[in-house]
């Protein structure tokens, strides 16, 4: 099933203003109870970590959020009548 344009603009701001906040607090929740239960990991092995849950957050929406930019390809189109 595929989902309209205005659809997918709908679920991508519903995924950038309440997901992705989530997302991050529950990223630095796990880290720093990871670093509470086993210590701290070495500032560039918890940057690479947070680099990598960056991107990986990202990944499953894809599909979503590609084409968002554009306009929308369902609209009619202005012909000039030149």
């Amino acid at each position: 099933m595929a989902l309209s344009y205005k659809t997918r603009k709908k679920l991508a701001l519903l995924i950038l203003v309440v997901g992705m906040p989530a997302y991050v607090v529950a990223a630095v929740t796990l880290l720093n109870w990871l670093g509470a239960r086993f210590g701290r990991l070495p500032i560039l092995a918890e940057l690479a970590v947070y680099i990598g849950l960056g991107f990986l957050w990202a990944l499953p929406f894809r599909g979503i959020f590609r084409g968002i930019g554009q306009p929308d390809p369902d609209a009619p189109q202005d012909i000039d009548p030149k």
